[in-house]
């Protein structure tokens, strides 16, 4: 999820040479010309332990290979075809195959990893909607026909209505997912689908969230994934829980489909089969599918056929995986409560959208809960530096009242929590005539505290709700910008912690193959091990940070209060 983004592109022709910019690769092995490169040091040496890691995000599909220690050892990127037309997003299931293809063979080639090397692989990927037939081929999704584009990707809004009548159902269900579906949740891209094309709906053999049809295309096995059944279907996890028999939950029938909601939205002939199309079965993340990599999806990856292959995760919630226990050493009497120290963190993984992670021991009812010129610096770096040269120009008492005027409320895409409300539009208050880079830098800046004020939100929203948080764990690409931290410590007033592996998504997936391959007995056993701490960011001690922020915080809450307002205003206008 992490990273640039390519622009949105229409009508580019699928599967065309992927050029992208490539960074000198320190191995002689030749690497394809098709893919965005980065490696770090590595040692050669007998039968090591080495786990793969692929995280498939808006943009792109990477791959990342891991000692075990955690330690990156070679990472690659391949890019993506993407299409929007107004409300909807799609991609194609074989285009992203071909990607993280290419991406595995230049990861290992960097890395100096040859394919019998890998000892466990993992999926993670966006939660986004595939459709195949019978025969696994692809199945449009689309208005255009085109049978390519057979995945409704995770930021598409076509199905606001539909999500507007599933929760008008008032269902049990809805309880465990903030009291309402997003549009970009799984049912009501189903039933828009079924309600707007019918043929695609009749061809349809499975429906599977992105991650899982990945490990399905690799293993052959159907099994889902507890985290993207439970997170974007409506799953009841605690019914699984209440059914399970020993450990191992591979082969388990599911039991935690309720029936009646989907008979309820118009669904019901999903139920039919034992949920044939949408899952039979569902394991815990990390457990072993099938026998492994099929020696088909073996030679295309450029690895060994039975290489283990752990259940998936959503791309959110492998960062998690792969971030939540990235905390400094604790002393002795800290580890006697450590299982109760990781229900105090939150882990925000800053990519396309930030997602928010936090995990309880006992069960949590939230509403609402469930982001061109060239330069030889970034963009982001530019206006950070300009941010900083106007704070004695405009003699700023500290940075972050340089915005004292300026007030972005940053939901240009609805929001997601804690709100739930996909109506929801973003708001830009203070705007000039000035077209200044100085304007940008405060526009930018202003954004940015938009931001972690939202993040504030979510975490008094949980911690008014039964969880204790007070401290935040950051990986993606966002959080190697030292001002979007920096300002997030100060709006929260608690420490960031940042991992000393910066690919936690691609470090979270590979924690998957770690666990499938019996190097560790558990998802928890291998995070403690392959997790580890780098830098902390600690708020200002300023009490003026603190009491501006607060102020600007409370502008930002009435920003959306006045914009319901508003719409009630106009929705009588139109009565």
């Amino acid at each position: 999820m992490s990273g640039l983004r390519r622009p949105w592109l229409d009508n580019t022709p699928i599967l065309s040479s992927r050029k992208e910019k490539q960074h000198t690769s320190p191995v002689s092995r030749s690497s394809p010309s098709s893919v965005e490169m980065s490696t770090a040091a590595a040692t050669t040496t007998p039968r090591r332990s080495i786990f793969l890691g692929v995280d498939v995000g808006t943009g792109s599909a990477r791959a990342g290979l891991f000692d075990d220690s955690g330690k990156l050892l070679g990472s690659a990127s391949s890019p993506i075809q993407i299409w929007k037309e107004g409300d909807c997003v799609e991609q194609s299931s074989t285009d992203i195959w071909h990607a993280i293809c290419a991406a595995v063979k230049s990861a290992c080639s960097l890395a100096n990893v040859a394919g019998d090397e890998v000892t466990g692989m993992g999926f993670a990927a966006t939660c986004s909607l595939v459709a195949v037939d019978a025969d696994g081929s692809p199945v449009t999704v689309s208005w255009s026909g085109d049978s390519r584009r057979n995945v409704i990707v995770w930021m598409d809004h076509r199905a606001v209505k539909q999500a507007e009548k599933i929760n008008s159902s008032n269902s049990p269900v809805l309880q465990y997912c903030g009291g309402a579906l997003s549009p970009e949740m799984e049912p009501p891209k189903l039933l828009w689908v079924k309600e707007n094309l019918p043929e695609s709906w009749s061809m349809v053999f499975r429906w599977m969230d992105l991650s899982d049809w990945l490990s399905y295309r690799a293993t052959g096995d159907d099994t889902r994934s507890l985290c993207t059944t439970v997170c974007k279907w409506t799953y009841l996890g605690h019914a699984h829980m209440q059914q399970l028999n020993g450990k191992d939950s591979r082969n388990m029938e599911t039991c935690g489909w309720d029936d009646d909601f989907w008979e309820e939205i118009g669904l019901g002939d999903l139920v039919d089969g034992h949920h044939a199309k949408i899952g039979r079965s569902v394991a815990f993340p990390g457990h072993p599918l099938g026998s492994g990599l099929t020696p088909t999806a073996a030679q295309e990856l450029g690895l060994v056929a039975g290489t283990p292959v752990g259940t998936s995760l959503i791309d959110a919630h492998a960062g998690g995986v792969g971030i939540m226990e990235s905390v400094p050493e604790l002393g002795s009497e800290a580890k006697e409560n450590d299982n109760e120290a990781i229900c105090h963190r939150m882990a925000l993984i800053c990519g396309t959208s930030t997602c928010h992670m936090a995990v309880s021991r006992n069960k949590l009812f939230i509403p609402g809960v469930w982001g061109p010129f060239w330069s030889e610096i970034s963009m982001f770096e530019l206006l950070s530096n300009t941010i900083k040269t106007m704070i004695d120009e405009l003699k700023s008492p500290f940075l972050a009242a340089l915005t004292e005027h300026i007030h972005v409320l940053p939901d240009f895409h609805g929001n997601r929590s804690p709100i739930a409300d996909p109506k929801s539009k973003g708001i830009v208050f203070g705007l000039t005539l000035e077209t200044s880079e100085r304007q940008l830098a405060l526009l930018y800046l202003a954004t940015v505290q938009g931001i972690a004020y939202g993040t504030r939100h979510i975490v008094e929203h949980c911690n008014a709700h039964g969880h204790k948080i007070d401290t935040l764990l950051a990986c993606g690409g966002l959080s190697k910008n030292s001002l979007y931290i920096q300002e997030h410590a100060d709006i929260l007033g608690c420490p960031i912690v940042l991992p000393r592996e910066s690919e936690s998504v691609l470090l979270g997936a590979a924690i998957l193959g770690a666990v499938a391959s019996k190097k560790y007995s558990s998802l928890t056993e291998a995070m403690k091990a392959l997790n580890a701490a780098g830098q902390v960011i600690h708020p200002s001690k300023n009490p003026k940070v603190k009491k501006y922020h607060d102020a600007k915080y409370r502008i930002f809450r009435e920003l959306y209060e006045q914009q319901l307002s508003q719409r009630s205003i106009m929705a009588q206008a139109l009565e």
